[in-house]
């Protein structure tokens, strides 16, 4: 393994050392949805985990050298989210670091990898939880990785590689930060103003800290996805990624 690729991942471990105080965090907690949206959540999650399941394993067998990318993302993804920054009202908020995978591997393969990020941070850390599964999976496994999908293909070729890869992360972020909001006002809409209001009023929860966050976690991809370029480039040209060197 190159010395980069050790430095990336030296920098995520000690990232993750730096994770906040617990508190509510936009990852939906254990119990805070009602029984009947947790499982509609799960059953809109379900499909995009069986398609994932079966890219990740042509993936493992059409192209085994991609492997270690996959694991690399499923870590990046982890260490980003698993940071909890506070925010008004007690509240906190956290990069997705989904971006990355979505880019590297498309959204399907990362409904499944950030899904299983989410399950190990509601048994090991206590960072969502197992009831509303489905929902934190569906938006920031699935919503936020389709956004940065969507960016990524729609500009790659035609804007620089640094703004797409930047724009790709960064509202894939938002994205995620903006579905959470809905789910909850869907959930507990507000006793006189409704559905509208009560997404007003978690999605200003939020956005203080969530737009800040989203320009950083930007910025780290375009930086990582420069490293990979350099260090992975055999594994970036088995996967066929457009715009990078060569």
């Amino acid at each position: 393994m190159k010395r980069r690729w050790l430095i990336v991942i030296l920098g995520a471990i000690l990232l993750i050392t730096f994770e906040a105080r617990p508190a509510y965090a936009m990852h939906i907690m254990e119990g805070f949805l009602p029984p009947l949206w947790a499982l509609f959540w799960f059953a809109v999650t379900i499909p995009f985990w069986i398609v994932g399941f079966r890219q990740i394993q042509r993936i493992a067998r059409e192209k085994p050298e991609a492997r270690l990318l996959l694991g690399f993302a499923a870590a990046f993804t982890f260490v980003l989210s698993a940071l909890k920054l506070p925010s008004v009202t007690g509240s906190s908020s956290h990069p997705t670091g989904t971006g990355l995978g979505a880019i590297l591997f498309g959204p399907w393969v990362m409904s499944v990898l950030g899904s299983i990020v989410l399950l190990f941070q509601a048994l090991l850390i206590a960072h969502g939880g197992l009831t509303t599964l489905g929902a934190n999976a569906f938006s920031m496994a699935v919503v936020g990785p389709f956004v940065a999908w969507l960016i990524w293909r729609g500009l790659v070729g035609r804007a620089s590689f640094w703004l797409t890869v930047f724009l790709a992360a960064a509202l894939a972020d938002l994205a995620t930060y903006v579905m959470t909001s809905l789910q909850l006002a869907l959930a507990h809409p507000d006793p006189v103003g409704g559905i509208a209001a009560s997404f007003v009023k978690f999605g200003a929860i939020f956005a203080v800290t969530q737009i800040p966050l989203a320009i950083s976690e930007g910025i780290l991809t375009v930086l990582v996805m420069n490293a990979l370029q350099t260090s992975a480039a055999a594994e970036l040209q088995a996967l066929e990624i457009k715009g990078v060197r060569s």
